[in-house]
């Protein structure tokens, strides 16, 4: 057989695999990471066998996010063509097919509620639930205004119920507080960026931001920005799990917010929440601030 007829194979046998891991989105599992938030404020995170099981809800809701956006993405094929980015994604692209998407998109759901079911029948539960709300919101609550950001809100609150699963504790109200704001500022930001790049291109990928306009955003914007700051405020001082101990954690909190609020509306930077929280230097520095801070007075004065 000559060269160039094993460069065929042997090339799809590369693509096919890169294709799955794109179309997975592990970028963004870094949402996930709300699941470990009752973990690490409960002082528990230096145990080791608690810990482990926060994980494994973790990699749970991974898993199971993933075949959400194998489902969004096989729904939304037709749009994501006409968008000058998202035409790019694999299933769009062609460079993964949907019947192979589908069946991954069933194996992930499979895997993810195995994982949950692992620890107990609650987190079990919570990661079906979790599920049953993503496919949902592909389904219709993402056509629905104001509704699909308040759906993204619950997905957020689930994963901290489902932290605190493993752990046998109730999570503090104001820890869920603070969650259900800074999804609506993630939310509700994201909208404006998909909102002014879609104005910039004549184009719509997204039938639910012709009901938004820029100046309804710009408001629920400074709404949510105010509650997000206000309420993490309040949870340092008042929250009966950290007692107060998490003041010292609030300026690079408020960093990361105004510096999130700087890249989308003065540098116009379009690029997802997991892309900017993962790759620009300011975010990743107040994020990693914010470790070393709550690290230190929570476990070590």
């Amino acid at each position: 057989m000559s060269t160039a007829a094993r460069s065929v194979p042997r090339s799809r046998a590369v693509r096919v695999p890169l294709a799955v891991l794109r179309a997975a989105r592990p970028a963004e599992w870094i949402k996930n990471g709300f699941v470990l938030a009752p973990l690490i404020f409960s002082g528990r995170f230096d145990h080791a066998g608690t810990a482990v099981r926060a994980i494994v809800v973790m990699a749970g809701f991974c898993a199971i996010a993933s075949a959400g956006y194998l489902l969004n993405d096989l729904l939304d094929v037709e749009l994501d063509r006409q968008h000058p980015t998202k035409r790019h994604r694999p299933i769009a692209s062609g460079d993964l097919s949907e019947p192979l998407a589908r069946t991954l998109a069933i194996a992930l759901a499979v895997i993810g509620l195995g994982a949950g079911f692992a620890i107990n029948w609650k987190a079990g539960a919570l990661v079906g639930g979790y599920g049953i709300l993503t496919v949902s919101y592909s389904l219709f609550l993402k056509h629905l205004v104001i509704i699909d950001v308040m759906t993204i809100v619950t997905l957020f609150v689930v994963r901290v119920l489902a932290g605190a699963v493993p752990l046998g504790i109730t999570v503090s109200h104001w820890l869920l507080v603070c969650a259900g704001m800074l999804s609506l500022f993630l939310g509700f930001t994201k909208r404006r960026q998909e909102a002014a790049s879609e104005l910039h291109s004549g184009m719509t990928s997204r039938p639910v931001l012709e009901h938004y306009s820029l100046p309804f955003l710009d408001q629920m914007v400074s709404a949510v920005t105010a509650g997000t700051i206000i309420s993490y405020i309040l949870y340092a001082q008042s929250s009966p799990i950290v007692h107060g101990k998490m003041l010292g954690s609030v300026p690079p909190v408020l960093y990361g917010v105004f510096r999130y609020l700087y890249l989308i509306y003065d540098r116009g930077d379009n690029r997802s929440t997991a892309t900017l929280v993962t790759k620009d230097p300011g975010i990743i520095g107040a994020v990693v601030a914010w470790i070393v801070i709550v690290a230190c007075l929570l476990y070590f004065f």
